[in-house]
């Protein structure tokens, strides 16, 4: 990340707008801000903070706007920071306003205007900044990517507050813990450490649970085995490791319990269904003997009742045979009843019908009256014509209404017609211009096709070069690294061979034997042959050195023809893109994409504008024929008017002739017909009235002739003789009922068995009832124990299994919860295991702090001219846990010791080094993203001027790596010694900022 140019306007002290080049400063590499206290310099980095992250370091991190605003800037200025940046390869311009009052425009008083956020980015092909968001989230997100840092790690690893640091050196593992965990979010740790301790609690609540489960399962054997079973449920609690084997042992002997009571039970209930059996036989006997004497008294008591009833019943049988007798009557007398209900139906009905005529006809006979209904239905024949005469009247009336109707809607049709082929011009030219419009857009929609497949085809061109020229960068990078590790096996086979040929020697010395001649001087004698020295290559090794070295050079030359291709094909992409940037020639297919799709929706609606013209010219064709139609109706209708008038009139005198003073003909025609039919009606009641006094004659004569014959004096005799059907069912019930009564009472008392039990003495029943309700009693209550000892056997296995069970589900259970208990207690630093105490965060920021340790030394070392170390210290202080300690190792005595007896000066460069150590290892935590801007803050004037020269050293192999570095200071020995400088000057009305030594 490098700075190049910071706008601050109303933030802080400045009350205008200040701009500071960090361009021009850092051309120098080391520069300095310097001012007088409370000028602003903090305030400079304290804008750069907020321009990045939206929120300021230290006590001024609340965000809002009244803490930033200028309390010299104009009401009407608006604060603002504006940063010009490079990260990860881009230039960006971050733009941020906070909120702020501001007075308003209409009226008195301030209104409160929202903070703002811009992100731009330059296009370095064109060379024009381009919007990217204005969304703060958004902003943010982006710059969380780029940087790989959060505000906290910024402010530590870019602007390296001296104070800070140097407490950081006092301060006690607890206190470095919390800075640590900040910087490289070790949250996660922590939450590890937390989520093994829930679970822990999670499955110490599980083995609770099983445990109580179980010991439920005890207490529902207990009650299941009842209080006979005399055994308590075993003393355990949740928790014991041996609750399962307590509860299976006793859930054994409560099981073994419950069978012998079962076994007793079975006993008892076959001892009471003997009884029981034995009790009920000698009640049946008892029944069986009692029946048969109440049986044998029953039967007397019935023959004592019959022959009292002896009389009534001789009765019953005189009276059903002089039912008999008047039956042959019956025919007679139906007849003349028959008659006479006829006879008086016939003279009511001609009463009434004679009473409906008019006083003319009401003492007529019934020849007079059918002559009259006769009249009155020829005169009704006679209407017929002048009805048909009515119809067409209604007739002609309906086609002279249809004949306005038609001339009325043919009007309106004319008028209609009239209106739209009046309009018809107009809408033609619009149809016609419609269509035309269609057809340029179907041209133009062709063009921007073509043009559309071109802009794509080098899109995709555009982005495979840029895809290419990543991969070609990679390619890039691992040739050069493979050519280096070539090149570095290559070396160490040179330096195996050389280390070999120096002890090849010793090779040869191992070949020779006493006696026989050296190979390379022919001696026989070998007094002091060369020996291995530590270290010796021997062949093997060289023979591997090689081998390594022709694959690292095979790995180099794959790489360079990897690269070569890729290469090649960046290089067409490139010629068929040309160096265009694909954001421009996507921006341009987008551009031509809106441009066709709003050509071709114009080209789409040709095919409907012509459809509507076609439509427009058939619609005219019809209404001109619709109006020539309408105009030959109307010259038609005239000629059928007058001949329908004409007989409209002589029809109506003819209606009015035939009505007779009527509303109509038909009400008279029904007046007609009524009288008709009273007429009729009358003479047919006369007739019938005479011949049912006829019958009623003749039916009296043969009822008397009938009566005679079947012995009685009179009809009347004949008639009260006769029984109802319902009471001759009655009596010949009551007969039989008697005669069946009467045979059963003689067969009952005719029965062996009833006459030997009436001779035998009285039966008891009721004492065989007693003890058979006795010997019942006893076998159910032996049933209800040997259920209950079956039920007992039952539940009790059931329960053992379930209990068994539960056994086996808490064996893995409490198997679990140990292991996850142990390992929680292992990272909270609690184990006996965990001999330092350390719990895993402290172990994860331990190693962190060793990286530290290590990177700072190397600049500690410079700046203490080699005296002082850092180290890190996993030892534990007094009760606390360890992991967290910093010393620092004086070479000039040899002692360790810890870093709050380092004095003021040697406080700061040790600060110092921890700083620019500690940046470097956030740096690489958070993706390696480069730094090439640094600010370091005050602690200069606790150094001596060697101490200075020795600290400017170190930062100078800063700059050597192409990095600036701004020490922020008010030691005016630093304006001698730091040419390129940035002074913050504060005035009344605000403070500005000037740049010295700066080029150009």
């Amino acid at each position: 990340m490098r700075l190049h140019r910071l706008r601050v306007t109303a933030f802080g002290p400045f009350g205008r707008s200040e701009e500071i080049d960090f361009e021009a400063l850092s051309a120098a590499g080391l520069f300095l801000l310097h001012g007088p206290t409370g000028a602003g310099k903090t305030s400079v980095l304290d804008a750069v903070c907020y321009a990045l992250y939206g929120s300021v370091p230290g006590a001024r991190q609340s965000g809002q706007g009244g803490a930033l605003r200028s309390d010299h800037a104009p009401a009407t200025t608006a604060t603002e920071v504006s940063l010009e940046l490079t990260v990860a390869g881009r230039r960006l311009e971050l733009t941020r306003r906070p909120p702020w009052q501001r007075p308003k425009r209409r009226g008195s008083g301030t209104t409160t205007e929202k903070a703002q956020s811009a992100l731009r980015a330059h296009d370095p092909a064109t060379g024009a900044w381009r919007d990217v968001s204005r969304s703060h989230q958004e902003i943010g997100e982006e710059i969380g990517q780029l940087l790989g840092m959060s505000r906290e790690q910024f402010c530590q690893v870019v602007l390296l507050p001296q104070g800070d640091f140097a407490r950081f050196l006092r301060a006690d593992a607890e206190a470095r813990g919390k800075l640590l965990g900040r910087l490289f979010d070790t949250g996660r740790f922590a939450a590890v450490e937390a989520h093994l301790a829930e679970r822990r609690r999670a499955g110490e609540a599980a083995v609770r649970e099983a445990d109580a489960a179980l010991l439920a399962e005890a207490h529902r054997m207990q009650q299941a085995a009842g209080p006979a079973a005399e055994l308590p449920p075993p003393d355990r609690s949740p928790g014991d490791p041996g609750l399962a084997d307590a509860v299976l042992g006793w859930a054994a002997v409560a099981r073994s319990t419950a069978r012998e009571q079962r076994t007793a039970a079975r006993l008892a209930l076959d001892t009471g269904t003997a009884r029981d059996t034995a009790a009920h036989d000698a009640l049946d006997t008892a029944r069986g003997l009692d029946r048969l004497q109440r049986r044998h008294a029953e039967a007397t008591a019935r023959a004592a009742r019959l022959a009292a009833t002896a009389d009534e019943h001789a009765a019953d049988l005189r009276r059903m045979e002089r039912s008999r007798k008047a039956e042959s009557v019956t025919p007679a007398l139906d007849l003349r009843a028959a008659a006479h209900r006829e006879h008086q139906h016939a003279g009511h009905t001609e009463t009434a019908a004679r009473a409906a005529l008019p006083a003319a006809h009401a003492e007529a006979d019934a020849a007079s009256l059918a002559s009259a209904a006769r009249a009155v239905a020829e005169e009704l024949g006679a209407l017929t014509a002048a009805r048909r005469a009515e119809r067409r009247l209604a007739d002609v009336r309906t086609e002279l209404a249809a004949l306005d109707r038609q001339e009325r809607a043919d009007d309106d049709l004319l008028d209609e017609t009239a209106d739209w082929l009046a309009g018809r011009d107009a809408a033609r030219t619009a149809l016609q211009a419609r269509i035309d419009a269609a057809q340029e857009g179907v041209a133009r929609a062709e063009h921007l096709a073509a043009r559309l497949d071109t802009a794509r085809a080098r899109l995709d061109a555009a982005r495979r070069r840029d895809d290419l020229a990543e991969r070609a960068e990679t390619a890039r990078t691992a040739a050069l690294t493979a050519r280096e590790t070539a090149a570095a096996a290559y070396e160490h086979l040179l330096g195996l061979k050389e280390r070999r040929l120096r002890g090849i020697a010793a090779e040869l010395a191992e070949q020779l034997t006493d006696g026989h001649p050296c190979a390379v001087c022919g001696a026989t004698a070998h007094p002091a042959p060369a020996a291995r020295t530590p270290g010796h290559v021997d062949a093997a090794a060289e023979q591997r050195a090689l081998a390594a070295h022709r694959a690292a050079d095979a790995e180099a030359q794959e790489c360079e023809r990897r690269l070569g291709a890729l290469r090649e094909e960046l290089a067409a992409a490139t010629a068929e893109a040309s160096d265009t940037p694909a954001d421009r020639l996507a921006s341009d297919v987008a551009g031509l994409t809106d441009e066709h799709r709003a050509a071709h929706i114009a080209a789409s609606d040709l095919h409907a504008a012509q459809e509507a013209r076609d439509q427009a010219e058939r619609e005219h064709d019809r209404r001109t024929a619709a109006r020539q139609e309408a105009q030959r109706r109307a010259a038609s209708r005239a000629a059928l008017r007058d001949a329908l008038t004409a007989e409209r009139t002589g029809l109506h005198s003819e209606v009015e002739r035939a009505r007779g003073g009527a509303d109509s003909i038909d009400r008279h025609a029904r007046l007609l017909e009524r009288r008709a039919e009273l007429l009729t009606a009358a003479a047919d009641a006369t007739r019938a009235a005479r011949d049912a006094a006829a019958r009623l004659k003749d039916a009296d004569a043969r009822l008397a002739d009938a009566a005679y014959r079947a012995g009685f004096d009179t009809p009347g005799a004949a008639a009260d003789a006769l029984l109802t059907p319902e009471r001759h069912a009655a009596l010949q019930r009551r007969v039989d009922a008697r005669s069946e009564e009467d045979a059963a009472v003689r067969a009952v008392l005719t029965e062996p068995d009833t006459q030997d039990a009436a001779a035998r003495p009285r039966a008891a029943p009721e004492r065989a009832q007693a003890a058979a309700d006795r010997a019942a009693a006893a076998l159910r209550s032996a049933a209800s124990a040997h259920d209950a000892a079956l039920g007992r056997c039952a539940d009790l296995d059931r329960l053992s299994a379930a209990a068994a069970h539960a056994a086996r589900a808490l064996a893995p259970v409490r198997a679990r919860h140990d292991r996850v208990a142990r390992l929680a207690a292992l990272t909270a630093g609690t184990s006996a295991e965990n001999e330092r105490r350390m719990r895993l965060e402290s172990y994860v920021l331990a190693a962190r702090l060793e990286q530290v340790a290590d990177a700072a030394s190397a600049r500690l070392r410079h700046m203490s001219s080699g005296r002082y170390t850092l180290v890190h210290s996993d030892d534990r202080a007094g009760r606390g846990r360890s992991g967290l300690g910093l010393h620092v190792v004086d070479a000039w005595t040899g002692s360790e010791r810890d870093t709050a007896t380092l004095s003021g000066g040697e406080t700061f460069f040790a600060s110092l080094a921890l700083a620019l150590g500690l940046a470097d290892v956030v740096t690489d935590e958070a993706g390696g993203v480069r730094l090439d801007t640094l600010f370091i803050d005050e602690g200069f004037g606790s150094l001596d001027d060697q101490t200075l020269d020795e600290v400017l050293d170190v930062l100078d192999t800063l700059r050597a790596r192409d990095r600036a570095v701004g020490i922020v200071s008010h030691v005016a020995d630093l304006r001698r010694r730091v040419h390129t400088r940035l002074e913050v000057v504060k005035g009344r009305d605000g403070s500005s900022v000037r740049h010295h030594g700066v080029r150009g």
